[in-house]
């Protein structure tokens, strides 16, 4: 490894820093991993990675420039992906508790649509422009930099992510009620939102 890669260690440091506290992913992450468990959460979690491997390296190979050559599509980007993040709000304070549940097309999120939420997620951006612009070597292969620095950083995220699947599994072997499911659902719901507020103010 040459020293310019000894920036890996930075740039970990970096995702821990951003994965393992709260936001969007995670926040649904545990509402998920609650409500279905952690196995049937898998997918929603590997879609994160997958769907921030994807974007983290088109901003690399220069999908970031359209956000500076058209300030517009930042604006549109955060009212879409608040929108998406308040509808799934709603579905999370309003889901039933899991044993009372009698609706069998409820479902967690797939792969695909973890992944393709990550286009639409502000955080996600704002993780993948600093990752870029503060890790990726500028000598060497631009492509091969590129998804070594972002294979990297989704390894690192991944057990991150994780925790926050297995705590809501956690938490939902230790609810007992029906009363505390419902308030479970809407506090969940209610930080969710948050997270769409704080991504329009």
């Amino acid at each position: 490894m040459t020293s310019q890669w000894l920036i890996l260690g930075p740039a970990a440091l970096y995702m821990m820093s951003m994965t393992l506290t709260p936001g969007p992913n995670n926040l649904m992450l545990t509402a998920s991993g609650a409500n279905f468990g952690f196995q049937r959460t898998l997918p929603h979690l590997l879609g994160i990675v997958g769907g921030c491997f994807l974007l983290f390296a088109g901003i690399a190979m220069g999908l970031g420039v359209l956000f500076e050559r058209y300030p517009s599509l930042q604006l549109a980007l955060r009212w879409i992906g608040s929108a998406y993040l308040l509808y799934l709000a709603w579905k999370i304070a309003t889901a039933p508790p899991p044993d009372l549940n009698t609706d069998l097309t409820r479902r967690p999120l797939t792969f695909w649509q973890a992944a393709l939420f990550q286009f639409a997620n502000p955080k996600a951006w704002v993780m993948g422009l600093a990752l870029i612009a503060g890790f990726l070597p500028s000598e060497g292969n631009a492509l091969a930099n590129a998804l070594l620095l972002v294979g990297f950083a989704e390894l690192v995220a991944l057990p991150c992510c994780a925790l926050w699947a297995a705590f809501g599994s956690f938490i939902g072997q230790k609810i007992r009620t029906e009363r505390a499911w419902r308030r479970f659902n809407i506090t969940m719901g209610a930080l969710t939102t948050a997270c769409a507020w704080m991504i329009l103010s």
